[in-house]
């Protein structure tokens, strides 16, 4: 097939322009024209395609670009004619301006060919330099000068004989003009405020590098006086002054709240060092939150009794005198006795722990008490450790995953100290890995290394005997179906951050995804459900029927029309818990009201016009999935439709607001670093908690519950994502280590 026109031209302008670069470097050396080594071929670049589109000559001393075609006549009218200001062709005149320090010989060694070669043509400008710096043909007869620092005062000399053409021709300078002290006072103040924001994942040394000041100083900013101006105490008290006053006043504003905390037991945070960081939370009615305060533990097993009394603590200082605002507490995984505790002391509390926790502790159940998982982690070990261990093997894996998938790397596996059993977590890489390999394992069995392996080693044959077993991966492929099915419900509940309204609905939703799991892998039943009804029953509590009831966006239509709450629903015992609930949560005095409305509310529901205007539901624009139009209308109905349920109506625009879930900030280890380097010092751990809240408080500002290292990893996933061939350049020779997960 014949060439396009356009690929025959790209061919002739780089041609053209190799042409022009080997007459350059033959002149240099003092075999061709006396011009060339003021004049550099450049290549001008298409601006609708990636090719070239023309060769242009550049002349070195001015910058002045021009045509290629005639290199001698442009030579004659632009250097000899004087056209080029900084070209000086008499040099044995008595001008009172310095010799070029281009004229003075230098005795270097010249860059060859070949290596000129591979560079890009947007570096021949530096190269053209230093060669011209190092050959002069009109010095050619004078002593050659021998640099004291050899080949490496070259871009030194070049450096120093720019700075005096430019004292000799002066040009207007294109510097940004400078900033008004308005301008840099608000620059200074943003860039205060995201390291601040930023809370320990941008180091305060950071300011002092040597780049970024560079940046600063074509910004116009002074970057000399930065890092005092941020580090500076008095910008830091204001501006956590600031972010508590909002808070505050969004709490006053608010008749009631919910008391969050997150980090009782989480070791991640803890970095390594045992220590521990319990972030609280104020829930407000209308659907935001307010960070309140992070408290340090230590990291250690911590008694319900010491739980208790921070928690009251927590809610005594942020109500003052009237505790009652405080309706409700939810924290994440730690003894549930604090909590009991709390709501017998105080009847109108709720009081409930995290239900992110709930499902991530289901998987752990699973893994416990299903021989299944038990025995697929143990034939994956065999498989993935057999392939690791192996060069032959391993080298056969890494050569067909690069080939089949494009995936370096060996097969995670969980640490040698791990237990496999009670931490799963470790364990589902390794299976996500070899379910993701089947077929590559497939062909490195049929290597000749692997079968005289199987000859002489039993253990290759044993590891070949799982391979080769079709029950061996339709038992991987159940298992992680059912963790992935409790971790999407897991992702969810941290997007939608679900009220307790939604907690009976979500852990049905899960019993029929799960029974429909073991008909499809042919999974007896009842230990599983057996596992399911223990984990639910011990995080169940009576206020997640209450608010389903309760719940305007739970009500059911029947044959009449009416919209009616959902007590067909619940069980006998789920019944009565509403009933128990509902007296506790009401004074003595108004108890038999609150149940009496309770019957009218069963019998007669909400206006269907209003229920449906409750229930109405459009899709998210972000994860196209149907969600409710308007989440506040279920408590707003209550203060405003339902005005006749007074009794009940109090306690229905309390409970049914209750988030189900912490608030689940993640620390980054850098930020956790910075803790507990400052936890010795009384000042310091006061500097770096306000720097909690102010980091934390503009998270809720920005709803964003991630941390640094998340967004960094699905940034390079971005990255490979768009452009695999750059990222595969860049690592294509560097070495890869896997260690264990």
């Amino acid at each position: 097939m014949a060439s396009t026109p356009s690929v025959v031209d790209d061919r002739a302008v780089n041609k053209r322009y190799e042409g022009l670069l080997t007459m350059r470097s033959r002149a240099i050396k003092g075999k061709g024209a006396w011009y060339w080594p003021h004049f550099e071929p450049i290549l001008v670049p298409n601006p609708d395609s990636a090719q070239a589109k023309s060769v242009k000559l550049k002349c070195s001393l001015c910058g002045s670009i021009f045509s290629a075609s005639n290199p001698s006549r442009t030579a004659s009218e632009h250097l000899k004619r004087g056209t080029c200001t900084n070209f000086n062709h008499n040099h044995s005149s008595s001008s009172p301006s310095p010799t070029p320090i281009s004229f003075v010989p230098v005795a270097v060694a010249v860059v060859s060919d070949s290596k000129r070669k591979r560079r890009s043509y947007n570096q021949n400008h530096s190269l053209a330099m230093v060669e011209q710096l190092g050959y002069s043909q009109v010095n050619q007869q004078q002593q050659h000068l021998v640099l004291s620092g050899g080949k490496e005062d070259l871009c030194a000399l070049a450096v120093f004989e720019d700075c005096v053409k430019k004292l000799k021709s002066p040009k207007n300078s294109s510097s940004n003009p400078a900033l008004t002290k308005e301008q840099v006072d608000s620059a200074v103040e943003l860039l205060a405020d995201w390291f601040y924001e930023s809370c320990g994942s941008v180091p305060l040394s950071t300011l002092e590098h040597p780049k970024f000041q560079a940046f600063l100083t074509q910004l116009g900013l002074p970057a000399t006086t930065l890092r005092r101006e941020i580090s500076c105490c008095s910008r830091l008290e204001d501006r956590f002054r600031v972010a508590k006053a909002e808070s505050e006043a969004r709490i006053r504003d608010s008749l009631f709240f919910q008391l969050g905390c997150d980090g009782w037991k989480n070791k991640e945070w803890c970095c390594g060092r045992g220590d521990g960081l319990v972030k609280f939370s104020v829930n407000l009615p209308n659907g935001t939150c307010v960070f309140q305060k992070a408290v340090f533990t230590g990291g250690g097993v911590l008694s319900s009794k010491y739980a208790e009394e921070i928690l009251w603590e927590m809610v005594t200082a942020v109500t003052g005198s009237v505790v009652q605002r405080c309706v409700g507490i939810v924290a994440d995984k730690f003894k549930a006795k604090a909590l009991r505790n709390l709501e017998v002391q105080n009847h109108w509390m709720v009081n409930i722990s995290c239900q992110l926790q709930g499902f991530v502790s289901l998987i752990k159940d699973f893994s416990n008490g299903l021989p299944l998982f038990r025995v697929v982690t143990e034939n994956c070990l065999k498989v993935a450790n057999f392939i690791n261990n192996e060069s032959p093997v391993r080298n056969s894996f890494l050569r067909y995953r690069m080939q089949e998938l494009e995936c370096a790397g060996l097969v995670r596996v969980p640490s040698p100290k791990c237990d496999v059993v009670k931490n799963f977590a470790s364990v589902f890489p390794m299976m996500e890995d070899i379910l993701s390999c089947a077929g590559v394992i497939q062909m490195v069995m049929l290597e000749d290394t692997f079968k005289m392996a199987c000859m002489e080693d039993p253990l290759a044959r044993e590891v070949a005997g799982i391979i080769q077993n079709e029950g061996f991966w339709n038992e991987l492929e159940a298992v992680y179906s059912l963790v992935k099915l409790i971790r999407g419900v897991v992702q969810d509940i941290e997007a939608e951050r679900p009220l307790i309204g939604r907690c009976l609905p979500l852990w049905q939703e899960l019993r029929t995804k799960v029974k429909e799991w073991c008909a499809k892998y042919n999974i007896v039943e009842e230990p599983v459900e057996k596992i399911l009804e223990k984990r639910f029953r011990k995080n169940y509590h009576p206020a997640w029927s209450a608010a389903f009831i309760l719940d305007p966006l739970y009500l059911i239509k029947d044959t009449s029309g009416k919209y009616l709450p959902p007590f067909k629903c619940l069980t006998g015992e789920q019944a009565k818990d509403v009933d128990k609930l509902l007296t506790r949560l009401s004074s003595r005095e108004e108890a038999h009201v609150v149940l009496m409305e309770l019957m009218k509310w069963r019998s007669e529901g909400l206006d269907p016009l209003y229920a449906q205007a409750v229930q109405m539901k459009q899709r998210d624009p972000v994860t196209r999935k149907m969600k409710v139009a308007n989440p506040l209308s279920s408590r707003l109905v209550w203060e405003t439709c339902l005005s006749e349920f007074k009794s009940l109506g109090k306690i229905a625009v309390r409970l049914i607001f209750l988030p189900a879930t912490s608030c689940g900030f993640k620390s980054s280890c850098s930020f956790m670093r910075m803790i507990y380097a400052h936890k010795c010092s009384r000042n310091s751990l006061e500097r770096a908690q306000k720097m909690v809240y102010i980091a934390n408080h503009a998270k809720l500002e920005r709803l964003d519950f991630s941390n640094e290292e998340e967004k960094d990893a699905q940034l390079i996933g971005d990255m490979a994502g768009s452009d695999d061939g750059m990222l595969a350049e860049v690592f294509a020779d560097t070495p890869l280590v896997v260690g264990n997960a």
